[in-house]
């Protein structure tokens, strides 16, 4: 992309010499002439430099989306390789050994949720496909919110702290929505993944889950490091993720909020990102 850049400002460079080299040849031999070249000279001379601001954009865009769709296919790798190596770590373990029935319980709870993230991040992948293509359909039914909230929660619940409960929930009951249930669960899944993730270790994460107003609001809150506010709306484009590509520790596809925000608009439902006080960042969900 580089060389592109390079070959295109050379040329740009050669266009720009020869038109002014041709302009003087010119004056010299019709000194009356002056006026009309050096008008369309300047016309000539803007359309170029217009020109050469759009292609310049575009062609920093498409090395941009190259770089990202890069770092996706690493971070995928990585995100497929850490669970499978856990999953098969556990089994070994436990074909190995003579291990009581407690351990043996222990280390295929861990392998389930290790297949339980690897099918999120199948079914993220999939998802993001269809929706790009718009080949996806978004049926719709009522169903009880309220208990697809808990039951995520549940199953995302952090058990690695001792007794100290990860995920704080408050979700008020019988809340019913008209969605898609499978897209809407992946909503809420992204959004108290994305909380743990970036969150320290064994930092509080709140999902609240209320009507104001009448209408069902889902409220997800951290304590990481927050979000600038010149990426605050950055977040929800394909592949993007926040910080430096280079230096990021925490791992992740850059898929969750774009899935997030394309669910969410064919709901009719809107997304806000705040501050957290003192440190990180909250999620609101407000369904119309």
């Amino acid at each position: 992309m580089k060389k592109s850049l390079l070959i295109f400002y050379l040329l740009l460079l050669y266009a720009v010499a020869e038109m002014f080299w041709w302009g003087t040849v010119v004056i010299r031999l019709q000194p009356e002439r002056m006026a009309m070249i050096m008008g369309e000279g300047s016309v000539f001379l803007f359309l170029l430099c217009v020109g050469a601001y759009f292609i310049h954009a575009s062609i920093k865009k498409e090395d941009k989306l190259h770089e990202q769709q890069q770092n996706f296919l690493l971070s995928v790798t990585h995100e497929l390789k850490s669970p499978l190596a856990a999953i098969k770590l556990s089994l070994q373990t436990i074909i190995k050994r003579d291990l009581e029935r407690n351990m043996q319980l222990s280390l295929l709870n861990n392998s389930l949720k290790d297949i339980e993230r690897l099918d999120d991040l199948v079914e993220n992948m999939l998802l993001a496909t269809k929706i790009e293509s718009r080949t996806y359909s978004f049926p719709k039914e009522e169903f009880d919110f309220s208990e697809l909230v808990g039951k995520i929660t549940d199953r995302l619940q952090v058990h690695s702290c001792g007794d100290e409960q990860i995920i704080n929930a408050h979700i008020q009951g019988n809340i019913k929505l008209l969605g898609d249930r499978f897209a809407l669960s992946s909503v809420v899944t992204n959004l108290i993944e994305n909380a743990v993730k970036y969150s320290g270790p064994c930092a509080e994460v709140a999902v609240e889950l209320c009507q104001n107003d009448g209408k069902p609001l889902l409220t997800v809150s951290d304590k990481g490091p927050g979000i600038p506010d010149h990426e605050k709306m950055l977040i929800f484009d394909k592949f993007y993720r926040v910080g430096d590509e280079n230096v990021r520790k925490s791992k992740g596809t850059g898929l969750g909020l774009f899935i997030v925000k394309e669910v969410l608009q064919n709901h009719d439902a809107d997304i806000t990102v705040k501050d957290n006080v003192p440190q990180g960042a909250i999620f609101e969900v407000t369904f119309n």
